[in-house]
Parts: structure tokens; sequence; C-alpha cells
């Protein structure tokens, strides 16, 4: 991992971005969706991890966490990539997905390129952590997650996007609780 990319604070708040392997669009599925979801859930119920923002893109995730109960951050990014790389192979393989073949041979041949000795390989390596030391870079990067399924053309409106914090920081209720931010 990169210098620049590294969790030196243990209670800092982290923006954090997770990517598939080639960016393949493995979340245009509502059950990759649930998965991530139930995933960010068991980690916060588990794992110490306190979640301020989301949004699952069809490829990525962007996030704002940090850990809490003496857990560390990287530790429990690392099982949650680790525990939904084998789920999401697990549901490709046993879900009617028409995709099948295809996804599993693209994270076989992303896989071959380790030196693990896994048979897939589902995440990018690393997840980027950039401090958010101010309120400035907080609401930049907040604006940012929610602004994303927009951009993107998704959704016209933030708080529509049901698997994104934005709905919670509308007052709504999410898929996921969040602790808001500000």
């Amino acid at each position: 991992m990169s210098e620049k990319y590294k969790v030196r604070n243990p209670e800092g708040l982290y923006f954090v971005t997770f990517t598939v392997v080639n960016w393949i669009d493995v979340f245009v599925k509502s059950i990759y969706k649930h998965l991530l979801i139930n995933s960010l859930k068991y980690c916060q119920e588990n794992k110490g991890l306190v979640v301020y923002a989301y949004v699952i893109m069809s490829s990525h995730i962007h996030a704002i966490f940090s850990s809490k109960d003496g857990f560390a951050l990287e530790e429990t990014i690392r099982d949650f990539k680790k525990k939904t790389s084998k789920e999401i192979i697990k549901l490709i393989k046993e879900y009617p997905e028409s995709r099948r073949d295809w996804l599993l041979r693209c994270f076989k041949l992303a896989a071959d390129k380790t030196k693990r000795g896994v048979n897939y390989k589902v995440w990018q390596d690393g997840f980027h952590p950039i401090e958010l030391d101010s309120n400035q870079k907080i609401l930049q990067r907040l604006e940012y997650i929610h602004q994303n399924t927009v951009k993107e053309e998704i959704v016209m409106n933030v708080e529509d996007y049901r698997y994104s914090s934005a709905v919670n920081y509308a007052d709504g209720i999410g898929e996921l609780e969040v602790d808001k931010l500000l």
C-alpha cells in the first residue's frame, strides 16, 4: 500500500473506497448489494465499525468510516473484503446469474495474477483511506458520496437511492444505520 494511503490515526475518520477488480459491474442486482449491507451491519455489531456515510455503486463503494472499541479499521476492512469476496463468488455460483461464466472467469484471471493462492479475486487491493481531519473535508466527501448516484444518472434526487446513506441524512430510514456527521 502506498505511504500516502495508510490509517495513521486509529481514532480518525476516514473516507475509503473499495473497488471491484477491473471495475467490473457486480453490484447491479440487489442480491449483491444486500450482501454488502448485511456484511457492513455485521462489522458494525461485531467489529467496531462506525459508518457515517456510504454509497454502493455498480463497481465500487465509497464510505466514511471510523473504528471503536479497540478494533483496527484496516483489519475490519480486510475481514469485510475477504468475507464478501467469498460470499459474492458463492452467490454468483448459486443465484441465476446470466453473466456467471464471464464473472467467474474474470475473477479467476485476477486471482491468477496474484501470489496468494486464492481461486478468485473480487476486490482490488487496498482501500485508499483518506483522513478527514476538518469539517471542510468531511462536508466535501459527504457531498461526493451522496451525489455519486445523481452524477451517474441513477437517480434524480440523492435520497431516492436505496443503497446510500443519503436517505438517512434526509431523515428517512436507510438500509443501513449510520452515525450522522455534523
